[in-house]
């Protein structure tokens, strides 16, 4: 039975010692009790929870670092919170890690390369366990700073052609997406098929590039079918740029949508303005987020699998942060074309 009077020490902090005492068990055994690690009885955990509580202890995660030259936190850096695609992805990835006894540290980079360099300064400078990380394109600092650290990473959402220094990745081939979505609407008797695009990251851009190998293969790429707007997307803007296309180029027959939140916007505009899609006009999105299948009409979309990104990049960063020799270093979680409605 452990020690029922236990105290700790008359003055100071309660240490991480004293739970593990009053508890009746070692330091490291209290330790991975706390930080939730599976392999601890359940029973222990418990009663290591009642200790710490009752005792009021805080865990220190400086001294657990410098202890460990490694802490049990994984820094997380994704564009924005506002949009559902990396909810959905961090949701995931967290949960994957809580599950092993890791916290996150959640870095918002606004699609800023410096804001970007500077959270993973900062964030390095706790001595993580590992880092996720959105993209692969970077930042020659940032690449440096991860190199030099030695943290193990992996990148998300994206595959990298073999230039990382650093690090694994996990997602799928942005490009590839673009490019068939493109290919059904050609297939669909389509010819006059523009590519309306915001915010403008790497990602976006791969799928642009898709978009133009498709329509320079049918022979019918124009430079004038390009819209490109840097300004954060929005389905005020997808309704903006809807309106804008069809004024200035009547004669465009479908529109492809960077994401489905402007693509969202542009059916909310298309029925605003009594204009038939797809009769009209055809309008596809990408990512299938929330709502999409509910528009007027449903939504056509490229299905991204964010959520198993999020895991599967948890899971290889837990495998990396153990040192395994065979930790995959790429891996291609696919895409899916969402036929409805609306093209």
């Amino acid at each position: 039975m452990p020690p029922s009077g236990a105290n700790p020490r008359a003055t100071g902090r309660t240490t991480l010692s004293d739970v593990a005492r009053a508890a009746g068990v070692s330091p490291s055994t209290a330790s991975r009790a706390l930080r939730g690690e599976r392999a601890v009885h359940p029973q222990l955990v418990e009663r290591v929870l009642s200790v710490s509580q009752r005792l009021g202890y805080v865990p220190d995660p400086a001294a657990r670092a410098l202890a460990s030259r490694r802490s049990d936190h994984v820094a997380i850096l994704i564009p924005l919170l506002s949009n559902a695609l990396f909810v959905d992805l961090l949701e995931a990835a967290q949960k994957t890690l809580r599950a092993h006894g890791y916290q996150t540290l959640m870095g918002v980079t606004h699609y800023d390369r410096q804001e970007e360099e500077q959270l993973l300064r900062e964030f390095l400078s706790h001595r993580p366990a590992g880092v996720l990380i959105t993209g692969v394109d970077h930042s020659a600092p940032t690449l440096a700073l991860l190199e030099r650290s030695q943290v193990p990473c992996v990148h998300l959402m994206e595959l990298s052609g073999g230039e990382l220094t650093a690090g694994s990745c996990v997602g799928f081939d942005q490009t590839l997406a673009g490019l068939q979505m493109t290919q059904l609407l050609l297939r669909k008797g389509y010819r006059r098929v523009a590519f309306a695009a915001a915010q403008l990251d790497a990602r976006v851009m791969q799928r642009m590039s898709g978009w133009r190998q498709a329509l320079t293969e049918a022979g019918r790429y124009e430079p004038a079918l390009e819209w490109l707007n840097p300004s954060v997307s929005s389905l005020e803007l997808g309704g903006k740029m809807f309106e804008q296309i069809l004024a200035q180029r009547p004669a465009v027959d479908a529109i492809f949508f960077c994401n489905d939140d402007l693509a969202q916007g542009a059916l909310l505009a298309a029925l605003r303005l009594g204009i038939e899609v797809p009769r009209q006009v055809a309008v596809v999105g990408f990512n299938d987020l929330t709502g999409s299948d509910q528009m007027v009409p449903p939504l056509t979309t490229v299905r991204t699998p964010r959520a198993r990104i999020g895991e599967a990049a948890a899971q290889m960063l837990l495998e990396r942060i153990k040192g395994a020799s065979g930790a995959m270093a790429r891996l291609d979680l696919g895409f899916e074309i969402v036929e409805r409605a609306s093209a």
